[in-house]
């Protein structure tokens, strides 16, 4: 049998790496981990006395941070709030892999009925404003 490769080879063990490795793979010095933790854009774990402890995951989300401020000129409240979406996104997409999961065993059921489950209703909301007559 051949060892696994990709994600599924990772131990459930997270390495976690001191802000100096952490700002040392992101190419980065400590300082701007410690802004950029203040601003909100990389949250790392601590230790019970108040160091921070950066996993994998936070370093790939500092070269993000980077290159998007480098490469793509975007200022810190625009990658704040890139990140902020993405992760929404993310939650999203998990949510609707969960509920696809959840409506395959209701219809696996024997007792499933499709005809009482009641229709979608449609909530859109259209804002219309009148034309100024002087306008036209």
């Amino acid at each position: 049998m051949e060892p696994k490769r990709g994600p599924e080879a990772k131990s459930a063990r997270t390495e976690y790496f001191v802000i100096s490795v952490a700002a040392q793979l992101a190419g980065m010095h400590a300082q701007t981990l410690r802004t950029y933790d203040r601003l909100g854009l990389v949250t790392p774990q601590r230790t019970s006395g108040g160091g921070r402890r950066y996993s994998e995951r936070d370093v790939e989300l500092l070269r993000e941070v980077q290159r998007l401020s480098q490469d793509e000129g975007v200022n810190l409240a625009g990658i704040k709030r890139i990140i902020e979406l993405t992760n929404q996104v993310t939650e999203l997409q998990q949510r609707v892999v969960e509920l696809t999961a959840q409506l395959e065993r209701e219809r696996s059921r024997p007792d499933y009925r499709p005809e009482l489950i009641p229709p979608q209703r449609n909530t859109a909301l259209v804002v219309w404003q009148p034309r100024n007559r002087r306008q036209l």
